[in-house]
Order: structure tokens, then sequence, then C-alpha cells
């Protein structure tokens, strides 16, 4: 059974002044939606340790830096996924990062994703559907920017 924790990684990188946002976009077959980096930590495996593997996973990059945000939320199990956990889950618990990647284009995973866009913030937010991934990228904007202080 599949522990009901994941993680979700903004890969983020340097333009200019600002940041631009890597997002991935699912596969028709897995809801074709823009998304960050997200997967599940395995045993024995710290969530920063489960951010860097899933970022390397589908996007063949290592952050330069990897930070976990003071901000996580629940998400509801979908009827879908349910078998991978046990029957009393409902939620599972996402922690958010943001990783500091050079000036480098993602190779993809092509059995989870079809297609990458470095946006800016605003053009980030507009392309996400769930408003707990919005809230997350809010989160990772107001860190990026208190660092470029």
């Amino acid at each position: 059974m599949r522990r009901p924790i994941q993680v979700l990684v903004y890969p983020v990188r340097r333009m200019g002044d600002d940041w631009e946002y890597l997002l991935l976009h699912r596969l028709t077959s897995r809801e074709a939606f823009w998304q960050g980096v997200t997967g599940a930590p395995e045993r024995g495996e710290t969530l920063a340790d489960a951010a860097r593997r899933e970022l390397v996973e589908e996007t063949q990059m290592t952050p330069l830096r990897l930070d976990q945000m003071d901000y996580w939320y629940l998400i509801p199990v979908a009827d879908r996924w349910r078998h991978l956990y046990s029957p009393d889950v409902i939620h599972i618990k996402e922690y958010v990062f943001v990783a500091q990647v050079g000036d480098q284009d993602p190779v993809i995973d092509s059995h989870e994703h079809d297609a990458y866009q470095w946006c800016s913030f605003d053009q980030a937010l507009a392309l996400l559907l769930w408003p707990k991934n919005k809230a997350a990228l809010k989160h990772c904007r107001v860190f990026l920017l208190q660092q470029s202080l």
C-alpha cells in the first residue's frame, strides 16, 4: 500500500530580475492538466530525498538548491487511485518544495507528461487547474522574492 504522503516540486530558474516556473502537462490518460513535479516518497526516503528523486525522474534535472516550503495541504484520494491506498485513507498530505535549477530544459518522462513550459509567475498561475497548486505556487513566489532581497 502506498503511504498517503506526496511531494509537489516547482522547478524554477532565474531569468533576469525574475523567476521562471516549469510546469509539466500530464498525459490525456492521466487527466491532461498542468502541474509541477509530483510523487510519493519511497519507504525510508525523506521528503527532501523524494522531491530530488522525483525531479530527476520526471525532468532529468538536478536541483542546485532545494527548499521545503512551510506549506502543505490535503488532497482527497480520487476514486481511480483508491486501490493504491488502504481503505481508511481519504486524503493525501502534499508537501511543497521549490527547486532552483540552472538554465536548462527538462527531458520529460513520456509515461507521465507530454509537454513542458517555462512560465512567468502569472502564466503559471493561469495554467494551473487546482486551487491548492495555485496557493502552493504563491508560497514559492513569496519565498523566492524574499531570497532575492
